[in-house]
């Protein structure tokens, strides 16, 4: 048997109300599309999904049409779609049918779900090609089994999933993470609560984790394989690679190798301010510094960007407004999609003898000062300002002065 397995491809994810948000719709589709295309190329006999195809469970119809007509080359090739459950396929009314149903019962997948027994344990009744509906196929003699996503007690179903399973030549689809592989932090199980599958399975198919990795026994023989998500889905996965595996298995042998897939580009980096004085000296550099940063991108797609501004400045973090920095970042880069987090902080002139004993008086000049002084425009003047400042304080609160009274003052026909 010869298969492809990918998982957590994650349609329908977008960035909703952003400008970028149908093309990176868009994204999703095309990086499946491409591994269809593979797997007619390649005449495999199966395309197994080991979870998340959709983003989340209650999609939206358009999407629905659009994940028919790009399985639809796969159908008219006479390729099966073996496809589990993940995490994010789940809805939480039970009562409804779900959108991973009626694909299964349309026939562009197979969705494999065990049954459960009275006692507990699992019962994979054979997949039925009129309801849709099954835990267990069998394709050229290799049969496979399927398992969605059963949460943080997955390693405690082990013993359970391979007592149901009576037959030789065995595949598991499993949406699951293994703990010190899997890059999440939930529903995973360890590594030696994971190990019984090998002896049951020749091949467990995972999902869950958009890294990819392999989980080999003690003694160092691959058995679990986790494609990680063919398309980024999320900031953290810029240094992952993507793609799935080509699969082939002959007289128990299996033989999994890692095919690339072209996500779109994706940036993560901190952006050093430290030491600008100015907000106009800050724009200097960070526009530099992105400029380098994107000038070691080959691909011609716009990029997702996620940029953390650092460092200690000499004034308020706030006059680098989001829409500043972006307006400047459309200038440079055309991102797709920008997420900026500032976590500047603004630097302090405190006496080097901290611990004197100031009056409020002092206490208040130094307070105003280091307000004043924090803005780009008001630096050079703090003097003037503090003083005027202060003399508006004690006016207010001597309440023997009009409006007329404070904007002279303000204008400096009062000082």
């Amino acid at each position: 048997m010869r298969f492809i397995h990918t998982s957590d491809i994650h349609l329908g994810k977008t960035y909703r109300n952003a400008p970028g948000e149908t093309e990176r719709y868009e994204d999703f589709f095309t990086c499946l599309a491409q591994i269809v295309a593979d797997a007619v190329t390649e005449q495999v006999d199966a395309l197994l999904v080991g979870g998340d195809l959709f983003h989340v469970g209650q999609i939206l119809p358009k999407t629905f049409a659009k994940t028919i007509e790009t399985l639809q080359p796969l159908k008219d090739a006479g390729i099966p779609c073996i496809a589990i459950e993940g995490n994010h396929d789940w809805i939480h009314r039970r009562d409804s049918i779900s959108w991973m149903e009626a694909l299964s019962q349309m026939g562009y997948i197979k969705l494999l779900r065990p049954a459960r027994t009275e006692e507990g344990g699992y019962h994979f009744v054979p997949f039925d090609e009129e309801s849709g509906m099954g835990g267990h196929v069998d394709i050229n003699g290799v049969n496979i089994y399927g398992l969605g996503y059963i949460g943080a007690q997955a390693g405690s179903h082990v013993e359970r999933i391979c007592q149901a399973v009576t037959t030789d030549n065995n595949l598991l689809l499993f949406h699951v993470g293994i703990w010190s592989y899997s890059p999440v932090e939930i529903g995973n199980m360890k590594p030696d609560e994971a190990h019984p599958l090998a002896e049951t399975f020749s091949y467990v198919a995972l999902g869950h984790g958009h890294k990819p990795y392999v989980v080999k026994t003690p003694d160092g023989t691959p058995y679990a394989y986790n494609p990680g998500s063919p398309e980024r889905v999320n900031f953290g996965e810029e240094t992952y690679d993507k793609g799935y595996y080509l699969v082939s298995i002959e007289d128990g042998h299996v033989c999994a190798e890692f095919k690339i897939t072209m996500p779109r580009p994706m940036m993560v980096a901190a952006i050093d301010l430290g030491g600008a004085q100015h907000a106009d000296e800050a724009m200097d550099s960070f526009a530099r510094q992105v400029q380098e940063l994107v000038a070691e991108q080959t691909d011609n797609r716009r990029p997702l960007l996620e940029l953390k501004l650092v460092g200690k400045v000499g004034f308020h973090p706030f006059e680098l407004g989001r829409e500043r920095l972006r307006a400047a970042l459309d200038d440079i880069a055309q991102p797709l999609h920008v997420e900026i987090k500032n976590h500047l902080s603004l630097v302090t002139r405190a006496k080097d003898n901290a611990t004197a004993k100031k009056s409020l008086s002092e206490i208040e000049q130094d307070v105003l000062h280091e307000l004043v002084g924090a803005s780009s425009d008001y630096q050079g003047r703090e003097e003037e300002l503090v003083k005027l400042s202060l003399l508006l304080r004690d006016a207010v609160q001597k309440g023997d002065v009009d409006g007329d009274e404070l904007l002279a003052l303000l204008d400096g026909e009062g000082a």
